[in-house]
């Protein structure tokens, strides 16, 4: 390794971002291709019970959250592109197993051991994948980036859960359920490919906060992130149970709604977060959201409710890299990777407790109720977020202005 002078970020464009935020895309197939199978390969063709199902599948998002502080030490002492490559030999493995699982339906026990071992590989594997190619975009094209670089990745991540799921359920019908695994295996084998012929960026040299520390500088971005997050969290578990609840058709467009303005927002709108500053847009998009779930929790009909998701969509869209921006510009530079795991760790506790804690509130006061405490939360999101503002007004920001770096593949 050879030390490299201080430079000024430099700008890149979209075409740069993309080659990097491609390989999030291929290894978050490994969470969509599965989705809409693992379930049924579990109940149905091993014999286990739903409970049983739920809690393999699970199993993989804890992971995830509990290997995350490990993932971003590794994110900013190795380099991002080793830590992403790490991450997408995890996404081959993780493949692997889930090939096996499925080569010996006379033995529904082994099976089943083969796909927690997955499971609890692939937990490992996202939970550096998604932070390595950020901070890998970041440092790619300079922090003036940071924005467009989380949006890219954002709609890679979600686009690939998104083409994962129909595509799982295709190869499963047309090919066998061996191709669940086999494809996630190829697709991750690709990404290792590409990955390896491209060049790497510089690790930042500097001093390493303790995860604990940098987890209570980027805290209240998270919490407020994460008070955003309900509302997607709720729409993507329960929408289609309010709609039957109601009465009402075409659930199932209130989600297209969702997705559909989620991505046309993060396409149009993403570099206003450079021109306006993450706290001006996680306001807006805060303020946006919340108008969307309220018109959800008073539609009078399933067009309106439709609307309403469209709204909260194009809300919650920008969120996530709006107050990322800031939650990153809160720790030295030397410290991104740290600091994109531990913000990123927030969106991990908010989905998985949105479903418990909504279940409760359905079980006590029905399905309305539960967009008003969404938007409730998101208005909430919206006065931390104001009180964000002010202080960063109040006192300066954190990043090291040149930091010196070591060139690493």
């Amino acid at each position: 390794m050879s030390r490299e002078p201080s430079a000024a970020p430099v700008q890149g464009n979209t075409l740069q971002i993309l080659s990097i935020v491609c390989f999030t895309f291929l290894g978050f197939m490994s969470i969509g291709i599965p989705m809409a199978v693992l379930p049924g390969l579990i109940h149905h063709d091993l014999g286990f019970s739903t409970l049983v199902a739920g809690l393999v599948i699970g199993l993989q998002y804890l992971v995830t959250l509990l290997v995350r502080p490990f993932s971003c030490r590794v994110i900013d002492s190795a380099g991002p592109k080793p830590a992403l490559v790490y991450g997408l030999t995890g996404c081959a493995l993780g493949g692997l197993l889930m090939l096996l699982a499925t080569l010996w339906p006379a033995l529904p026990l082994l099976g089943l051991l083969i796909l927690v071992l997955s499971r609890l590989v692939l937990g490992a594997a996202h939970s550096v994948l998604g932070a390595s190619a950020i901070a890998w975009g970041i440092g790619q094209v300079g922090s003036a980036g940071t924005a467009r670089v989380i949006s890219w990745n954002g709609i890679a991540s979600y686009g690939a859960i998104g083409l994962g799921a129909p595509l799982g359920v295709w190869l499963v019908e047309r090919y066998g359920l061996p191709w669940m695994g086999a494809s996630v295996l190829l697709i991750a084998l690709c990404g290792l490919a590409l990955a390896w012929r491209k060049a790497g960026v510089p690790v930042v040299v500097g001093e390493r906060l303790g995860f604990m520390s940098v987890l209570g500088r980027v805290g209240p971005y998270g919490l407020t992130m994460a008070l955003g997050t309900l509302g997607y969290g709720t729409i993507a578990a329960f929408v289609t149970l309010y709609y039957d609840s109601r009465g009402w058709a075409w659930a199932e467009y209130a989600m297209t709604a969702f997705g559909l303005s989620f991505i046309a927002a993060r396409l149009l709108f993403a570099q206003a977060i450079d021109r306006l500053g993450g706290y001006r847009v996680g306001i807006a998009c805060l303020l946006v959201e919340g108008g969307g779930l309220l018109l959800l929790w008073a539609a009078p009909g399933p067009l309106s409710a439709m609307l309403g998701a469209g709204l909260s969509g194009f809300g919650f869209s920008l969120v996530f890299p709006a107050l990322g921006v800031e939650a990153v510009k809160s720790t030295p530079a030397s410290n991104r990777g740290a600091a994109i795991g531990a913000y990123s760790l927030f969106l991990d506790l908010a989905l998985g407790v949105a479903g418990p804690l909504i279940g409760l509130l359905i079980g006590s006061h029905g399905f309305r109720s539960i967009f008003l405490v969404c938007a409730l939360a998101s208005f909430l999101g919206l006065g931390l977020t104001l009180a964000l503002q002010y202080r960063s007004t109040r006192q300066p920001a954190a990043v090291e202005a040149e930091p010196a770096t070591v060139e690493v593949d």
